[in-house]
């Protein structure tokens, strides 16, 4: 029998998949120099990010489970 493979903790945290199948996760430059950015910029930074295309074969790599 062959051995299961074994997802990356880290990753299982940061991406979720979503009901249509697309993969979000929270993006960068939203926790600290926060007085430099605009609240426009802020806002935009805030919140869930959909993963491009061209990304996911490598999340799926270490997450191969991470699919619904």
């Amino acid at each position: 029998m062959k051995n299961k493979i074994r997802s990356s903790r880290g990753a299982l945290k940061r991406f979720k998949v979503t009901g249509t199948g697309k993969l979000v996760a929270y993006g960068a430059n939203h926790s600290h120099h926060l007085e430099k950015k605009s609240s426009r910029r802020k806002k935009k930074l805030n919140g869930l990010h959909v993963i491009s295309k061209t990304e996911l074969k490598n999340i799926f790599g270490v997450a191969p489970y991470l699919k619904k």
